[in-house]
């Protein structure tokens, strides 16, 4: 949903405390073969021209995972899905949405059980360029500090009015739980169990607008969707915070 994901954005520009608005988010040009399993998410604005709003995963040849955020409210028809392709406006396959399916836990007003699944008109074709991601159980655990990688096509700066035009992805850490819910908490904004915080301590490496549904993956493993955060690249007072996939393990499964 185009209106809430900007209410998101403005309150967390308006909580957070003044920085430099165009820091550089750090990344490096990446292939679809690395990460075959994300997808970019196009929206049709005046039902015409579709533009890469959100991305997702593959969970199978026919669902797509995302962040509730993105699709919430909107019409089904104006979603488009572009799978095995480094470049978000051309190549790969394109296909159509049939099917919206929010978490039923999931509120307009809330960020916690923010994930959704797309159903494709037709089935995707499995390749080097397009495989369904590792969806882990809720057993899997993640340390603090362990390496994380997230892709996409998202802003490279903050305030960006555009997107990146070539898959990127960077290296990023897990973030402690305890110390990323209290940061939040000093803004009102709840992290709950049933997310996973992630970013650099120094700053400089982060999901930023555009990246919203996208992966965070732990040794291959899809572990985040990415759900929300303040501004872009902020040191780890303020990290990214995702879904936690593996507690959704089976409701993704189930409606699949």
């Amino acid at each position: 949903m185009r209106i809430f994901a900007l209410v998101v954005l403005c309150f967390a520009t308006a909580a957070a405390v003044p920085y430099n608005p165009h820091r550089r988010i750090d990344g490096t040009l990446a292939s679809i073969t690395q990460y075959p399993s994300l997808v970019a998410l196009l929206y049709a604005y005046e039902w015409s021209v579709y533009i890469q709003e959100c991305a997702g995963v593959i969970v199978n040849h026919r669902s797509i995972l995302t962040a509730a955020h993105c699709p919430y409210f909107d019409a089904v028809p104006k979603w488009r899905v572009r799978v095995g392709s480094n470049w978000p406006t051309s190549g790969g396959q394109v296909h159509g949405v049939n099917g919206i399916i929010i978490h039923p836990l999931y509120r307009p007003n809330s960020l916690d059980h923010d994930l959704a699944l797309l159903r494709v008109s037709a089935d995707i074709h499995f390749d080097n360029y397009a495989q369904p991601a590792w969806i882990p159980t809720s057993r899997y655990f993640v340390p603090d500090n362990d390496p994380l990688w997230v892709a996409g096509w998202g802003a490279d700066s903050y305030g960006a009015l555009t997107g990146s035009q070539q898959l990127r992805h960077i290296q990023v850490q897990r973030i402690n739980h305890i110390n990323c819910k209290n940061r939040y908490a000093f803004r009102k904004i709840p992290v709950t169990d049933n997310m996973i915080c992630s970013g650099w301590v120094t700053g400089g490496r982060d999901q930023c607008q555009g990246d919203s549904g996208g992966p965070v993956y732990h040794n291959s493993a899809v572990v985040g969707i990415w759900s929300f955060g303040l501004e872009c690249s902020r040191p780890s007072d303020f990290p990214s915070v995702n879904t936690l996939v593996g507690r959704y393990h089976t409701w993704i499964l189930s409606n699949s």
